[in-house]
């Protein structure tokens, strides 16, 4: 019986130290620095995320409705300029893409990602939007060094340019060699420190959508201890009132 227990507790922490690798999926992963705080790039990276994201991948867990309090924006901003489906302001967050053609085009539906940011972490989200490049052997001529071999192309290719892979030498024969840097070929709308800030807006984004409660929690929890801090105070108080006789 004990040996059972310590195989399965081998197993388990086998399991955990593997997380974080399949969590990188293959690449060195960056700081976001992202803040849930900054409004203003919650508001662009809903606008970057609707314009080029939205029309793959749906947001199920999260209304327009709620999108827009949550980010100071009145209905008709929302309706005009982050709703492209036609949905009602109090629906969720769908796309429009049928699911066969889906299917047809890519394999599979894109998957749903109100809660990529809880799975993944804000790190992968933001190193994976940054580490496309053009490779020209892969069906829809894009790949991915963080998630090798992804199913996509690149979203934000007009907005970052082509950018191409630097591949160093292969540990061994018959396996790729691996993706050590990058060079953007030619360049595309905005100028690296601007592509930079916009993945930031989408990853911060995203992590909001993953818990839209996130910011109220947190200052509710400061308020929670310090009335707890309170309590335990005048806890204190009373029982030192109280003993003060006995002895």
């Amino acid at each position: 019986m004990t040996d059972k227990w310590i195989v399965r507790l081998a197993m388990a922490a086998a399991m955990l130290l593997c997380v974080p690798a399949f969590a990188a999926g293959g690449g060195k992963l960056m700081q976001a620095g992202n803040d849930l705080g900054d409004q203003a790039s919650l508001q662009r990276g809903a606008q970057a995320y609707m314009s080029y994201c939205s029309g793959c991948h749906s947001l199920k867990y999260l209304r327009y409705s709620r999108m827009g309090e949550d980010l100071g924006l009145t209905e008709q901003q929302v309706m005009d300029n982050l709703n492209f489906t036609g949905a009602a302001y109090g629906e969720q967050i769908q796309v429009a893409m049928p699911h066969d053609e889906a299917t047809k085009w890519f394999g599979k539906m894109p998957p749903d990602l109100s809660l990529i940011s809880r799975v993944r972490g804000s790190d992968w989200i933001y190193s994976y939007l940054k580490s496309f490049y053009v490779d020209e052997s892969r069906p829809l001529g894009w790949n991915n060094s963080v998630f090798p071999n992804a199913s996509m192309p690149n979203p934000l290719w007009e907005l970052q340019g082509m950018q191409h892979a630097i591949h160093g030498k292969a540990e061994q024969e018959g396996i790729d060699p691996p993706v050590v840097g990058f060079k953007l070929a030619s360049p595309g709308k905005v100028d690296p420190r601007g592509y930079d800030q916009t993945v930031r807006d989408i990853t911060n984004f995203l992590e909001y959508a993953g818990e839209p409660a996130a910011l109220k929690r947190q200052s509710l929890g400061v308020w929670v201890v310090l009335f707890l801090a309170l309590l335990t105070f005048l806890a204190y108080l009373v029982k030192t009132e109280y003993w003060k006789d006995v002895h």
